[in-house]
């Protein structure tokens, strides 16, 4: 057989296995989105519970809105693991026994953080932001709140926030990669603080307290970050040494 039909048949493998990952991860989306959509009215109840006033809709689609944005919810929460396991399994055949069982611990780091970031962001926006501009009215206005408006906000404050909180899991992965390092991170500290702070100033209302305390998790979340590149780097250059000395007795 010759080198060009192995190199093929490697390819068709790799997609077959591509595509039963993607397909695992399809299968468990759906069946996240039907929990969801049969249980949308508890989930949105919950949502609403503590709200100073109701919601309305204008629309039938409004209805419709609401039942597909809660479930889609869901089942972007409930498949992220079975995603990020898929891309471990695919990835697996590639690592050493010992990135094998590193990597599988981002895993669940991945989704706590993930859901970890979607909870700050919601206590954020309802006990901070929610308050503060509707303060602002102060009886000038009567305020009518449709659904698709209030949870479009919503969504605009506590998914970024979810997606920021990953900053940790990502910068050990990329130090691990060599992409990155504790050096590197260190130098453009001053830089990733400014973004950070433009990041919270634009999830915020125009309140610098508020834009604070948006912003000091965010810089606590990259230091946090900087410790971990340095343990996985630490790690990386023992296991660099060690695998020099081993060809040096070889």
């Amino acid at each position: 057989m010759s080198e060009r039909q192995d190199m093929e048949m490697n390819l068709t493998d790799h997609l077959s296995e591509l595509r039963k990952r993607i397909i695992w991860t399809l299968i468990a989306f759906v069946g996240f989105f039907i929990l969801g959509f049969v249980y949308v009215k508890d989930i949105y109840a919950f949502f609403v519970t503590d709200l100073p006033f109701d919601l309305h809709v204008t629309s039938p689609g409004e209805i419709i809105w609401i039942y597909f944005t809660m479930a889609g919810i869901i089942a972007i929460v409930g498949s992220l693991p079975v995603l990020c396991l898929q891309i471990w399994l695919f990835i697996k055949p590639a690592l050493t026994p010992k990135e094998t069982k590193v990597s599988l611990s981002y895993i669940p780091a991945i989704f706590l953080l993930f859901i970890g970031g979607l909870a700050f962001g919601y206590f954020i926006f309802v006990k901070m932001i929610l308050p503060f501009l509707l303060s602002l009215n102060d009886g000038m206005f009567t305020e009518i709140f449709t659904v698709e408006r209030y949870f479009n906000f919503l969504f605009q404050v506590t998914i970024p926030f979810a997606v920021l909180f990953e900053l940790p899991v990502i910068t050990m992965f990329l130090t691990s990669l060599g992409v990155v390092n504790p050096v590197f991170l260190v130098k453009v500290r001053k830089y990733a603080y400014f973004i950070l702070v433009i990041i919270g100033t634009m999830i915020s209302p125009p309140d610098f307290v508020l834009q604070l305390v948006v912003a000091i998790p965010l810089i606590i979340l990259y230091e946090i970050s900087i410790i971990l590149s340095r343990i996985v780097y630490r790690k990386k250059l023992q296991r660099q040494r060690e695998f020099m000395e081993t060809e040096e007795d070889a």
